[in-house]
């Protein structure tokens, strides 16, 4: 039984989405951009090595993981704004940094200081605020959708830009989108601080949700794929240069299709995976598809077009990865504790990417690219063997009630919620006066959940 609402997004909520959905573009193309350009341009910067290219491209990571908690929190203490307007200052100061400097320590601080700018958590949580329950998960679903085309757009722009301007250049224009981002925040629909467990990190559920084993393989596949990203990325445009024989100004066209096959691609297998609720074949099979493509670049990276075929069926599998694993986050993880395993997710995102950067890039240096292909070979089949033991998610969402006024039989409303088919799972909150339940969709409706609620 599928949900339907009456009412639909009013104003705000519409503003609040696309609004926020930018500004989180924004941060993810700052990360994305340089990764198809600094392995190849960075080089002409001063003291620049491959090793310290890779760590270029992963200090970004390391300052997120590092802060992406510590503001989340923050945020909940503070409020959401100030700590978004910080966040993006300092984005836009690491930008300027990067921009100006002639040497790849230059580069190296200026990432490092754009990273420090979480402002991941307290964009979410933003969004919950300005949108109502029956509408959230529309919202989360759109923003997520603008991470993914922002990496997209990432591969195709970086190129463009950085041959048109440089890698200065390159920089300038994330400082523009740092500023776009603080503008759009400047107009954004005034609200009140929520306590929401589905979309703030919580202090006390940090340590239950790190010692959960099906969040701790989940976070491990974010780690790896992230990882493994990077590395690639360390070796992937210098091996289409010295191996294929392509000019650099030309990677965007190659990126560019890849890319949208790679996207249209994987579009059945989301399909497939949700609709037949076959999602641990599918997550098996992109692990399988990522570890061969890491075998069959050490392999082959000596051909353009061979480069290209595997470049094809890497976009494939981790714009499919991508977009499956934060909804393994949602169905697996405790009601009212997804936002605290969304932090922890995201910090093992980030950790990912600036591992990845460091070891590819020292690899390459050390041994070269079939050294780098290798590494991601290894992590592939490490994750491919932890995720052969994960059990089928449960085909659940989330939704977050306030409870009635006067209400003293509590446990008599778990009893009548968890009574009706699909309910897997509540969680009373006191403190927020809230209840948290997970259920299946096809069999209940929110509405039919609602309704119970206010008859107990």
């Amino acid at each position: 039984m599928q949900d339907s609402f009456v009412d639909r997004m009013n104003t705000t909520e519409i503003r609040a989405t696309a609004g926020l959905s930018l500004v989180f573009a924004f941060r993810m193309l700052g990360m994305f951009m340089v990764l198809p350009v600094l392995a190849t341009y960075g080089l002409e910067l001063q003291g620049a090595t491959p090793a310290l290219i890779g760590l270029a491209i992963g200090a970004y990571g390391l300052t997120q993981a590092v802060f992406q908690i510590p503001c989340g929190i923050l945020s909940d203490r503070i409020g959401r704004l100030p700590i978004i307007y910080a966040g993006l200052i300092i984005f836009a100061l690491g930008a300027v940094v990067s921009a100006c400097s002639e040497s790849i320590w230059g580069v190296i601080a200026g990432r490092i200081l754009q990273g420090a700018g979480a402002i991941s958590a307290a964009i979410m949580a933003l969004l919950s605020d300005l949108t109502r329950e029956q509408h959230r998960t529309r919202a989360m679903a759109a923003m997520g959708l603008s991470i993914g085309l922002s990496f997209a757009a990432a591969m195709i722009l970086g190129p463009l830009l950085t041959h048109a301007f440089g890698l200065s250049g390159l920089f300038w224009a994330t400082m523009l989108m740092a500023l776009l981002g603080l503008i759009i925040i400047r107009f954004m629909p005034k609200t009140q601080k929520h306590e929401h467990r589905e979309t703030v990190i919580n202090r006390e559920l940090l340590g239950k949700t790190l010692k959960n084993p099906d969040l701790l393989r989940i976070n491990l596949g974010i780690f790896a794929l992230h990882a493994v990203l990077m590395a690639s990325f360390v070796a992937l445009p210098l091996a289409l240069v010295e191996q294929g024989g392509l000019s650099r100004e030309h990677h965007w066209l190659v990126y560019l299709g890849t890319l949208v096959l790679g996207f249209i691609s994987m579009v059945p297998f989301i399909i497939y995976g949700e609709k037949k609720r076959q999602m641990k074949r599918v997550l098996l099979g992109a692990i399988s598809l990522l570890l061969f493509c890491e075998v069959f670049f050490w392999l082959f990276a000596h051909s353009l077009w061979l480069l290209i075929f595997g470049m094809l069926l890497f976009f494939t599998t981790f714009n499919l990865l991508e977009a499956s694993l934060p909804s393994l986050i949602s169905k697996v993880s405790p009601a009212g504790s997804k936002g605290t395993a969304m932090g922890i997710y995201a910090t093992s995102q980030f950790l990912g990417a600036a591992l990845g950067g460091i070891l590819g890039g020292w690899l390459y240096q050390q041994s070269g690219a079939e050294a780098v292909f290798l590494l991601c070979t290894g992590v592939s089949a490490f994750w491919l063997y932890q995720a052969r033991s994960m059990t089928e998610p449960p085909y659940v969402t989330s939704a977050r009630f306030e409870l009635p006024e006067q209400q003293t039989n509590l446990q008599n409303i778990s009893v009548q919620l968890l009574s009706l088919p699909g309910v897997t799972e509540v969680s009373i909150v006191e403190q927020e006066s809230a209840l948290y339940v997970k259920f299946d969709s096809h069999q209940v409706s929110w509405s039919q959940l609602q309704a119970t609620l206010h008859r107990s």
